[in-house]
């Protein structure tokens, strides 16, 4: 009796012992909530005023894209107006080319109008000098005139046939001089239209050196609003990085795992004689790292509903069945039992939890009981985040 009283004092001082573990695991845990807790908070201020000042500069942004388009409505109107300019000003050195064309096949018509002036002149002169020859041998056949009468008469003849020709060749001449007056007259003219469309050439010339200087001005301005909208899109970028790194902090939202009992190798866990937590090392899925393979420990990470499922077994046995308990913060859930004398036997079960931030969630072996998994892994713990709330 003596030493039952022991052994149940031994086992009595081991179970305080675990229980004194257990509590200080949960003050730890507990301490480490209100500390994830604090995080949190800071960092949903943080993001807060992180989306505020992503909302003024995509305002920013919005600003400077409507006066990027008013820019380039700009540039477009003043490349329309030079496409327009260009085409007159084509148009304008057009005319002036072919009225140089024509002022050149002017001035050839005169110089040909000169060359035959200058011939005429010289016909003239030459008949001037034929007069002048005549009128001395006129003269000197004076003395002969009786005998040579009928010879002077022929003279004569010929002689007002020459005063006949020189008088239409004087005729030619004078017209010819009213045409180069008139021809010269329509030359100062068309000098003078030549000046004017020169002087237009160069004020459009002048007009083109101010617009493409204004151009200049404006594509530089241009250049200047990239470059500023190149910044602030790096920022945004950078803000939006910030942003997904605080998402991918905050990613606690997206929970679940999917655990078996034993790591490698098999084997039966049990019996006891009391209730035992059990830990399932082998992890197949972790995702938020809520399980901690090490103390067989689920913390909720975020308030929400969540689903837990419970597969085991064992082989028969005739005085020690297969069972485990579902425990929320201490308190017995749901239960998964199986008994039978021989052969395997397995049972299952699952349950919906609305867990706090900070709950523990884990299975326990009741007590003369067993549980047995392998490498294909029998007996398994599994859970997921179905909603936060």
């Amino acid at each position: 009796m003596k030493q039952q009283l022991k052994a149940q004092a031994a086992e009595l001082s081991n179970m305080t012992a675990r229980t004194d573990v257990t509590e200080n695991q949960v003050e730890a845990l507990k301490r480490d909530n209100e500390a994830q807790a604090a995080e949190l908070t800071n960092t949903r201020a943080e993001l807060t005023n992180t989306r505020a000042e992503l909302t003024n500069m995509r305002a920013e942004l919005s600003n400077t894209t409507a006066r990027t388009d008013v820019t380039e409505n700009q540039v477009e109107a003043l490349k329309r107006d030079n496409e327009a300019q260009a085409a007159e000003l084509t148009n304008t050195r057009a005319e002036l080319t072919n009225t140089r064309a024509e002022l050149t096949n002017m001035r050839a018509e005169l110089s040909n109008t000169t060359a035959r002036t200058d011939v005429t002149e010289n016909q003239v002169e030459a008949l001037k000098r034929d007069n002048e020859a005549q009128a001395a041998e006129l003269t000197n056949t004076r003395a002969e005139l009786t005998n040579t009468r009928a010879e002077l008469t022929n003279m004569r003849a010929e002689l007002s046939n020459t005063t006949a020709r020189t008088d239409v060749t004087e005729n030619q001449v004078e017209a010819l001089k009213r045409d180069n007056e008139a021809q010269a007259a329509e030359l100062s003219n068309m000098a003078a239209r030549t000046d004017v469309t020169e002087n237009q050439v160069e004020a459009l010339k002048r007009d083109n050196e101010a617009q493409a200087a204004e151009l200049t001005n404006t594509r530089a301005e241009l250049i200047n609003m990239a470059e500023e909208l190149s910044n602030m899109t790096a920022r945004t970028d950078v803000t939006e990085n910030q942003v997904e790194a605080l998402k991918r902090d905050n990613e606690v939202k997206q929970v679940a795992f999917s655990t078996s009992l034993l790591a490698s190798g098999s084997g039966t866990i049990g019996p006891f004689n009391t209730y035992t937590p059990l830990v399932f090392r082998y992890v197949v899925t972790n995702i938020g790292n809520a399980y901690n393979p090490n103390t067989g420990l689920f913390i909720a990470p975020v308030r929400g509903a969540y689903h837990f499922e419970i597969y085991i077994g064992a082989h028969g046995h005739a005085s020690h069945p297969s069972s485990v308990v579902l425990v929320k913060n201490g308190e017995h859930i749901f239960i998964a039992y199986a008994h039978q004398p021989s052969h395997y036997g397995s049972s299952a079960n699952g349950a919906t939890l609305l867990l706090e931030v900070g709950d523990v969630v884990f299975l326990r072996l009741r007590g003369n009981s067993r549980v047995y998994d392998n490498e294909n892994h029998h007996s398994t713990f599994s859970g997921n985040l179905l909603f936060t709330m």
